[in-house]
């Protein structure tokens, strides 16, 4: 099971699917990488050699930031943005959707699943006497 950029691979997949695991790596970058390592997408990860293993290892190391170091210029991309004020901090703050979503409905995952039905919380109505 080849490890690259701290992931493991899987070994029964198309190498084109197996770099996807990686963080940062999607479907397009992964063909582009394949193309500049000479290496044919669709070979299973356990048939790559050694050599191809380092080289996929030395480009994606080398060209691009995968794993904790995107996770990190994210956050700090996220921090900024809460520190100067501006709007799409002030969302994030509150943990609402910050593109633009409309939030009257539709926004049950980034509210948490939060059910506020009509009838919840009503006293029962007095009985007549």
């Amino acid at each position: 099971m080849p490890i690259i950029a701290g992931v493991n691979l899987p070994e029964n997949k198309k190498i084109f699917i197996a770099l996807t695991y990686i963080y940062g790596i999607g479907r397009s970058l992964a063909l582009k990488i394949l193309n500049q390592t000479h290496i044919d997408p669709q070979k299973k990860t356990k048939d790559l050699t050694p050599e191809e293993t380092n080289r996929l290892k030395e480009i994606i190391e080398k060209n691009y930031k995968v794993e904790g170091e995107l996770k990190r210029k994210v956050m700090m991309n996220i921090k900024r943005l809460k520190d100067i004020g501006c709007w799409r901090g002030l969302r994030h703050l509150k943990g609402l959707p910050v593109r633009g979503q409309r939030t009257r409905t539709n926004t049950r995952t980034v509210r948490g699943n939060v059910r506020k039905t009509v009838g919840s919380g009503r006293r029962p109505p007095p009985e007549p006497t």
